[in-house]
């Protein structure tokens, strides 16, 4: 494995990711980057929070909590029994001590967006960056941007389970090695279909494991149980392979037998198989 390297950027560095960031957006960024450190991390400042915004937390773990049974994986559910934040927006030190014991990460908050390399740093460091900001009300069902509402319930059960959390911090130190080798979007590819939108093999049928559709109704339902939705056992090249969907429900959807299977295909250096797959087409969604 690669040693991480200290990525924290100069001053001038991040303003240039702030403005590529903010020109290529249609909303502009939401979180409030003035208070930034130079790793991208900022203050947890919970007496901030609004009693309408703790609100809107509860309205959408309540939402979100009753479509669990029958589409949530075994091991999701079960950190999510133990952790207990239905009832207000969670503080990340009460739960940094927690993961410490359970599998030594720690959740750092952010204010949004992050650099390619200071995202893969804190993974390679066992850091996962959490947003601290909230969706508006007018939000509710939809957003532009990961809020700590998708950061916090999609991601964070699953830090505790030891195969996730030694494969998210395999995926820092690939992604730092990847940036160098101009191999980004095929790493891109596999975080999206297994971290973010992957299914698993419980004994009991498939089931979601991947934050962005534990986080969301519609795509929660659709993942597991749409029959327009396309379920392929999980391949790595054939995921490096095929684009994804960033405004739509994914079209397909890889399946792993175990986490066990998704951390031992994915240990090999990929410097080859980065090599073999600029020779390959690239796949629709």
């Amino acid at each position: 494995m690669d040693t991480p390297r200290n990525t924290a950027p100069q001053p001038d560095a991040r303003a240039e990711f702030l403005a590529t960031v903010a020109s290529r957006s249609q909303h502009g960024l939401r979180g409030d980057y003035s208070n930034m450190r130079d790793d991208y991390t900022v203050e947890q400042d919970y007496a901030l929070y609004t009693p309408q915004q703790q609100d809107i937390w509860r309205r959408l773990y309540r939402r979100q909590h009753e479509l669990l049974p029958g589409r949530a994986c075994a091991a999701f559910a079960s950190a999510l029994a133990r952790l207990d934040f239905a009832d207000a927006i969670p503080r990340f030190d009460v739960v940094n001590e927690q993961l410490a014991v359970a599998t030594n990460w720690q959740l750092v908050p952010v204010p949004g967006l992050l650099p390619d390399e200071v995202f893969f740093g804190h993974l390679a460091a066992r850091r996962f960056p959490v947003t601290v900001w909230i969706r508006a009300p007018e939000e509710f069902d939809y957003i532009v941007e990961p809020d700590i509402f998708h950061d916090f319930f999609g991601h964070v059960p699953l830090l505790f389970d030891s195969r996730i959390a030694d494969y998210l911090q395999a995926y820092g130190l690939g992604g730092l090695k990847a940036k160098r080798l101009d191999a980004l979007k095929y790493l891109a590819r596999l975080y999206w279909y297994t971290i973010e939108f992957g299914l698993v093999a419980d004994p009991d049928g498939v089931r979601a494991y991947g934050a962005g559709i534990l986080s969301s109704p519609g795509e929660l339902r659709h993942a597991v149980e749409s029959p327009d939705a396309q379920r392929e056992r999980f391949d790595l090249i054939r995921v490096m392979q095929t684009r994804y969907l960033i405004d739509d429900f994914q079209k397909v959807y890889f399946v792993v037998d175990s986490f066990d299977q998704l951390f031992e295909e994915t240990a090999p250096d990929f410097s080859l198989l980065y090599r073999a797959l600029e020779r390959l087409p690239e796949l629709d969604p």
